[in-house]
């Protein structure tokens, strides 16, 4: 049976962040299946076909190629059991992973028909600087039927969000850093650029 990995991210933009964990991804899970949508907790500032495509830049960034790494739009849904039903039709015999920030855990229990998701899909939860994974939040989904691990990864310190209101350097690719310079996306594109990484960070499209 094969083990796939379900990564469903805003990407507004798409970090340096994203693509560590994908690479990390790949190492554990016989297949890492990706795709942008719309998280109904937050509003979005680029379409989602621009997000999409910035995905499918910074996936073939990855160097060497992680061809367990795939981008898959169909599975595109602002709810996350939509995305799992539309896996499972994909996938006849596999079993799912749900990978999800440290952010996002209080949120679960407001999800959409969360207890059916559950059930379906075994969950990872990735730590995000700054966000304190709480031992009540995690106990709340226990309840409700999830089982979870906890990746033994630390993201990088930085986000989408801060990129959106910085520009800072040394966040993005440098295919997505172009693909945004030309496709004028974000209003900030042209502020004096603010490193938001600590020093011995530097992404770059080479990855793992």
């Amino acid at each position: 049976m094969q083990h796939i990995a379900l990564f469903g991210t805003s990407a507004d933009p798409p970090t340096a962040a994203h693509q560590e964990i994908l690479v990390w991804l790949s190492h554990h899970f016989d297949g890492v299946a990706v795709w942008a949508s719309d998280n109904p907790f937050k509003s979005h500032q680029t379409p989602l076909e621009h997000r999409m495509r910035m995905l499918s830049l910074m996936i073939q960034a990855i160097d060497p190629p992680r061809q367990t790494i795939q981008l898959f739009p169909d599975l595109s849904s602002p709810r996350a059991v939509v995305t799992v039903e539309r896996a499972r039709a994909h996938w006849k015999q596999a079993e799912f992973t749900l990978v999800i920030g440290s952010d996002l855990v209080p949120q679960l229990p407001r999800w959409y028909r969360v207890e059916d998701l559950l059930r379906q899909v075994k969950l990872l939860v990735v730590p995000r600087p700054g966000f304190q994974l709480e031992t009540a939040d995690l106990e709340t989904v226990k309840q409700m039927g999830a089982r979870v691990a906890i990746a033994d990864l630390m993201g990088l310190p930085i986000s989408s969000t801060r990129f959106r209101e910085t520009h800072a350097s040394g966040v993005l690719t440098p295919p997505i850093e172009e693909y945004i310079h030309r496709e004028k996306l974000y209003t900030c594109q042209d502020a004096a650029p603010k490193s938001l990484l600590p020093s011995g960070h530097s992404p770059s499209s080479k990855s793992g």
